[in-house]
């Protein structure tokens, strides 16, 4: 009877740690499956918006201007990061990015908005168009100007490192030079002596 009930102890036991490996095997698959899910949604939509930009018209450039958009946020975002990893005083230029990179989520979004209504509808609103573009200017700008002043950061500190590395170097290989030998000196000066006697008549 004692037998029976540990053996199946035993089993229930087994069946219980199965059961919590299902669970969290199934707890992984659908946390990837979400990820998966939402990068092909950014996938699909990145994909759309450069078909959309090959066109024509006023949606195609406006799809353009989103596509621009991106590609100056990430290439900040980069750099600003690249400085974050070598240790830069940013002060708050990274808080100003997160700020810059909310505007321009919002821009985007305005930006969608108008290309899709565009491209169902023959009515052209040019004075939203208009202030469309210049928020997509002003928001461009100031991507290229913290871009701008990062990279005169960056080489001013590599002119630093360069003129350190290059005074470094002078003075190593001013002292692997051989020290002159005073006796190859008197040689030398015994030798002109010599020399100058025989040529004189």
């Amino acid at each position: 009877m004692g037998t029976i009930s540990e053996l199946l102890l035993i089993v229930l036991v087994i069946l219980a740690f199965f059961l919590l490996l299902t669970g969290v095997g199934v707890y992984f698959l659908v946390k990837v499956g979400r990820k998966a899910a939402t990068k092909a949604r950014q996938a699909t939509t990145r994909l759309t918006t450069h078909v959309n930009a090959m066109g024509t018209g006023d949606a195609a450039e406006v799809e353009r201007l989103r596509l621009d958009l991106r590609r100056e946020v990430s290439l900040t975002r980069q750099a600003v990061d690249q400085a974050q990893r070598q240790g830069w005083g940013l002060g708050d230029l990274p808080d100003l990015l997160s700020d810059l990179v909310r505007q321009a989520d919002v821009h985007d979004g305005q930006l969608a908005m108008y290309a899709q209504q565009r491209r169902v509808s023959p009515y052209v609103d040019h004075v939203t168009l208009d202030r469309l573009r210049e928020h997509q200017a002003k928001l461009t700008a100031m991507c290229a100007r913290i871009r701008a002043d990062l990279l005169s950061d960056q080489v001013h500190h590599t002119a630093t490192g360069i003129d350190d590395l290059h005074s470094r170097t002078e003075l190593e290989i001013e002292s692997r030079r051989r020290a002159p030998d005073p006796l190859d000196e008197i040689d030398e000066l015994y030798r002109r002596t010599v020399q100058e006697r025989k040529d004189l008549p």
